[in-house]
């Protein structure tokens, strides 16, 4: 939901609120600001009756030189130095007042003038409205996790504390899965296909439907991919074998489970259930998203859950499945030219359920694309959704940029909309390929971050550990969400979500899908304010690798608070905050 507070003092703050974290911009043009240090935020909540101080890491080296490293601050006497401010600690379904203090005088000092006063309440997480979105907190490279688990990963933490890390880390994606397969009772019908299978609990609560009377039937990634690397390792087929064996330990019936083993060198990629009401079986919810079913999926990389009421949706979905189940595509032992008839007779199966459409001819509501498909219009789609947004974009890209993108944005400028990336690694242009040598940066309007975390203690900022380290990932270790977002903020925003990464792969080969959802505020603020609160926590961990891949060490400039009102500097007109703050500014769709 989004809110605007009164105008006091010349200030006026915005608020987006999701489930968990609530975003908020300091609109600050009539304010006099020469002398603010920053803002003392204040929280009241009647639900818990408390009312408290936010914390913060940031400290005044006047005050504190020297802070310990798992040291905590209020903002009583650390103010927030930014226009920008997001609380990640909000429960669903919560109604907060918000109390911003400006704060004046000398760290040694401090003033706190009347407040500017915001009332706010967060998504519920468990509705029954038409869509339902679950992230996990993915975001193990954390001063969160380090603090609350000593930086240790969950396989070294024991009992009870274990169950705790691993629950921090989930978030409530794993309840919202098993709650989605719990819905279904005696009679009634799910329909499930998989790229991994093999997170116990859910395995577990499938073969629990079945004992149940549940209709189960179950599409799994088989293919047939072992090999021998050049160190001489035999490698098992991937996900073959854990998904085999999570299933026969488990106990589900064979004749529950269809394996997909047709285009062993592609990957049956996604990650959706379908639930069908009673014996006519009538299509009533969609599961999708980016999550896969392993504990990976659900704890270690950043990952989605969505939960889609729409009866259209579902059949769709029932469509595809079918086509799915039959295990098209080319055979081993295939002739070149049956292989090419088997798998475009495949694509124009799948393409018949839902043509092409192009960036300016989005409809409103819920649109499924499935993939394999002809052709690149899709890819072109997105591209283009980003390249014409009227005011803002935000995509998350676990392999890269691909170059449609790349051409697309490599003639925008300042004065274009802004585009924020949330990558899995750096962009690193390569000098080799004309199609690749493209850098995208802040003369296009364009603002990366990508996974990233503090290998080394700063002060107080811990040493954190990720998701590699973990042991939780292997492929990818940080963004693993498929999400693009046009004018997130507007009145007529556009979320793009599921299973497919993109890129030609994700078009043209693999098993996908995807859902684009338009003019549905509720989700757009859910995923604007995750992907706010994600892009946040790796953008300055981005930037200090920058800084010292380039030799520059100045951590204070980092991790302590200016003494007075330079902070604000950063906020000049043109300057990246200054338009995240515009974002806001301009925000459509105002709760009364």
């Amino acid at each position: 939901m989004r809110f605007n507070s009164s105008l006091q003092d010349g200030y006026r703050i915005h608020a987006v609120s999701g489930v968990n974290t609530i975003s908020f911009a300091i609109d600050f043009r009539n304010a006099d600001t020469q002398e603010l240090l920053g803002f003392a935020v204040e929280r009241d909540d009647p639900q818990e009756q408390e009312r408290y101080f936010m914390y913060g890491f940031k400290v005044f080296k006047e005050v504190v030189p020297n802070p310990g490293e798992y040291m905590l601050v209020s903002t009583f006497d650390n103010p927030v130095q930014s226009f920008v401010w997001d609380d990640f600690t909000a429960k669903p379904d919560y109604k907060y007042t918000y109390f911003f203090h400006p704060v004046k005088g000398k760290p040694r000092n401090l003033t706190r003038e009347r407040p500017i006063r915001i009332t706010v309440k967060t998504e519920p997480l468990f509705s029954r409205q038409e869509h339902d979105i679950f992230f996990n907190r993915g975001v193990a490279s954390s001063q969160a996790y380090a603090r609350r688990f000593d930086n240790l990963r969950p396989d070294k933490l024991e009992g009870e504390r274990q169950k705790e890390a691993l629950q921090w880390l989930s978030r409530d994606l794993d309840e919202a899965i098993l709650k989605f397969i719990g819905q279904a009772k005696r009679g009634d019908t799910l329909l499930g296909c998989f790229y991994e299978f093999s997170y116990t609990p859910v395995v577990a609560a499938f073969k629990q439907a079945i004992d149940n009377g549940v209709n189960v039937k179950i599409i799994i990634d088989a293919k047939v991919n072992e090999y021998i690397d050049k160190k001489g390792n035999f490698h098992k087929s991937f996900p073959r074998e854990e998904n085999l064996e999570a299933i026969r330990v488990a106990g589900i019936p064979e004749n529950n489970i269809k394996k997909r083993e047709a285009k062993k060198n592609d990957i049956q990629h996604n990650k959706f259930i379908v639930y069908l009401a009673g014996a006519q079986k009538q299509p009533e919810a969609v599961w999708t998203g980016s999550t896969n079913i392993s504990e990976g999926g659900i704890m270690g990389q950043t990952n989605v859950g969505h939960w889609i009421r729409n009866e259209d949706a579902a059949a769709k979905y029932v469509q595809y499945w079918e086509i799915l189940s039959e295990d098209p595509g080319t055979k081993e032992g295939d002739s070149r030219a049956d292989a090419r008839k088997k798998n475009d007779e495949f694509k124009r199966s799948v393409m018949s359920l839902q043509s092409d459409i192009d960036a300016d001819g989005i409809p409103d509501g819920i649109t499924t694309i499935f993939s394999p498909r002809k052709g690149l219009t899709m890819l072109n789609t997105y591209a283009a959704m980003v390249d014409t947004a009227k005011k803002s974009a935000a995509i998350t890209l676990a392999f890269g940029i691909n170059k449609v993108f790349k051409e697309l944005l490599k003639d925008n400028t300042e004065r274009d909309r802004i585009v924020f990336m949330l990558l899995e690694k750096k962009d690193v242009p390569n000098s080799r390929s004309k199609d690749t040598f493209i850098r995208l940066g802040a003369k296009n309007n364009v603002y990366q971050a990508y996974g990233s975390y503090l290998k080394d203690p700063l002060y107080q900022w811990t040493e954190e550990v990720n998701t590699r380290f973990l042991k939780l990932n292997f492929h990818v270790s940080y963004i693993h969400t498929k999400l693009l977002l046009m004018d997130p903020l507007s009145g007529d925003p556009v979320v793009v979500t599921g299973s497919a990464n993109f890129s030609k792969s994700s078009i043209n080969d693999n098993d996908e899908n995807t859902v684009i959802i338009r003019k549905n505020l509720r989700a757009a603020d859910i995923y604007f304010t995750e992907f706010n609160r994600l892009f946040n926590h790796y953008y300055f961990r981005s930037v200090l690798e920058d800084l010292k891949d380039r030799g520059i060490q100045d951590v204070d400039k980092a991790v302590f608070l200016k003494p007075d009102a330079s902070w604000q500097d950063k906020y000049r007109a043109g300057t990246f905050r200054d338009k995240r703050m515009k974002m806001f500014q301009e925000m459509e769709g105002i709760a009364q």
